[in-house]
């Protein structure tokens, strides 16, 4: 991740649908100002959920790590900001490892309890990576689908909305005829 002033905040986001799982560990990444000047930069750390749930919250920090499993489909926001406020304090960088869904599964237990190995290790692998992969591609045909609805709502609304501007053209048309033809009689040019 980019730097971090001592007066902003960087987030990522990720948009991740229900049940998935999620694992992350951050940690700041000194530099030489930081070891010379013997100074140990801490940060704050808050994952928040699509409706602002807090799944993570840390204060003053150097590292640290954090695992949830997503109740709520949207965009899960991860904020980063610097604790220390000393003037004219260097940046500092930030390392993530952000995992979801099939890349969070911890293969070496699965191993050990299913005592495979070699190539049937990597077909299981596979096996999990095409289930997400369909898992995936069910969860977007739904949105879709979602998404079709919404736009035929919209578009019949568009429509029934243009129908009663141009009814309303018409009417205010007519009743300007009717006017200009009684204004006109009155004063008898017609």
């Amino acid at each position: 991740m980019d730097g971090i002033a001592d007066f902003g905040t960087k987030c990522l986001s990720e948009d991740i649908h229900t049940n998935v799982v999620v694992l992350a560990d951050y940690s700041v990444i000194g530099d030489e100002e930081h070891a010379q000047a013997n100074v140990v930069p801490t940060i704050s750390v808050k994952v928040t959920s699509p409706f602002g749930n807090n799944l993570h919250h840390k204060e003053n920090v150097t590292h640290g790590q954090f695992a949830f499993t997503t109740t709520e489909a949207g965009n899960y926001l991860a904020c980063f900001w610097m604790d220390n406020h000393a003037p004219g304090a260097k940046a500092v960088t930030i390392g993530i490892d952000w995992k979801t869904g099939i890349s969070a599964k911890d293969w070496e237990s699965v191993a050990r309890k299913d005592k495979i190995e070699g190539v049937e290790l990597e077909l299981v692998k596979l096996e999990g990576i095409v289930q997400a992969i369909h898992e995936n591609l069910e969860y977007l045909k739904d949105r879709e689908a979602v998404m079709r609805e919404e736009n035929e709502k919209t578009n019949s609304r568009v429509a029934w909305l243009s129908i009663m501007s141009l009814g309303i053209c018409i009417a205010a048309a007519v009743l300007q005829v009717f006017y200009l033809k009684n204004f006109f009689r009155k004063k008898k040019l017609i």
